[in-house]
């Protein structure tokens, strides 16, 4: 198992990450024997055939044999590396019948990843030893679920379900990249956009799991409904576009929001209240705050109820 980076692969942390691995560094090697063999033979019979002066160039003829070995031995290499990308292929395609399932939602520019308890969070969590099935879908554009340390990417379409696994088989983290372009950054936004869509899987062993899911859903001990509400504020990327120091961002700041009428881009005029605050969570294009654009992702199915009443009550102590 590659438990070190190489110069070309990152740590293998799934169980199927070694089997790609083989395949591709035995692609590599093929390339590189073959290239040298070749460049060889070109360098020495460009210098042992170089015309001599006098000398008239006479046709060669051909080999039957040297001809029939260079046409025929790819086939069998080409039919050989077709069989084990096509055993790989199966094997990240079937997913084990006692899989865990993991909603995955993508949209920008971030990651929701939903549990089969309801449990939502931003970091992919994932027990050690069991097979994880993610089922991936876009809120909004084409992005894709790229882990180099598992050997998966998989991409998410608007309107259109895909699913991948996964066996973590090491404690640890692992990288998620969103690798395909998705957009810019945000109008007015400087620390959202494309580049910045990174997660991370986070191991544990299966014990902590247990607890991830069964702690999760709520506040956790000793913190009050705002307290959650403001660790949400983090963990949902809400950080990334509303301030709550009243600095101007992608969107309103949140200092002072809750109560406050604000001016739409129509010159309508709302009351911030709990009614306008869960609309624009969930259905934030139909009223846009003037001087604002329509950059914010619909976070419908990404936080549940009770999740946007503790947003709201922390919203209330921002005064």
């Amino acid at each position: 198992m590659n438990d070190t980076p190489s110069s070309q692969m990152p740590v293998a942390l799934s169980a199927y990450a070694e089997d790609v691995d083989k395949v591709y560094y035995l692609i590599f090697w093929l390339s590189v024997v073959l290239f040298v063999g070749i460049m060889a033979a070109a360098a020495y019979f460009a210098i042992s055939g170089k015309r001599k002066p006098g000398v008239r160039a006479e046709p060669t003829g051909h080999h039957m044999i040297l001809e029939l070995g260079w046409t025929v031995a790819p086939v069998f290499i080409l039919a050989y590396l077709f069989w084990v990308g096509w055993k790989g292929y199966l094997d990240m395609s079937m997913v084990p019948p006692n899989a865990l399932e993991v909603r995955g939602r993508a949209f920008q520019w971030g990651w929701d990843f939903e549990y089969p308890n309801g449990v939502h969070s931003k970091e992919l969590k994932a027990p050690l030893g069991k097979p994880v099935k993610m089922i991936l879908s876009s809120n909004d554009v084409l992005h894709a679920f790229f882990v180099p340390q598992f050997r998966i990417k998989r991409d998410t379409v608007p309107g259109i379900y895909a699913t991948t696994w996964f066996e973590a088989n090491k404690l640890g983290e692992a990288d998620i990249f969103c690798a395909e372009y998705c957009g810019g950054k945000g109008e007015g936004d400087t620390a959202t956009g494309h580049w910045a869509m990174i997660g991370k899987v986070k191991i544990m062993p299966a014990a902590d799991f247990d607890k991830f899911l069964k702690e999760g859903n709520g506040p956790k001990e000793g913190e009050t409904v705002p307290d959650w509400g403001k660790r949400l504020y983090a963990d949902k990327n809400c950080a990334g576009c509303h301030s709550t120091d009243g600095a101007v961002g992608a969107g309103p700041s949140w200092k002072g929001l809750f109560g406050r009428t604000e001016v739409m881009s129509d010159e309508t005029k709302l009351l911030a209240d709990e009614n306008y605050i869960r609309e624009s969570i969930l259905e934030p294009q139909a009223h846009i705050v003037k001087g604002f654009g329509p950059v914010m992702p619909s976070y419908k199915g990404i936080l549940q109820d009770k999740e946007i009443d503790a947003i709201i009550s922390y919203m209330k102590t921002l005064k």
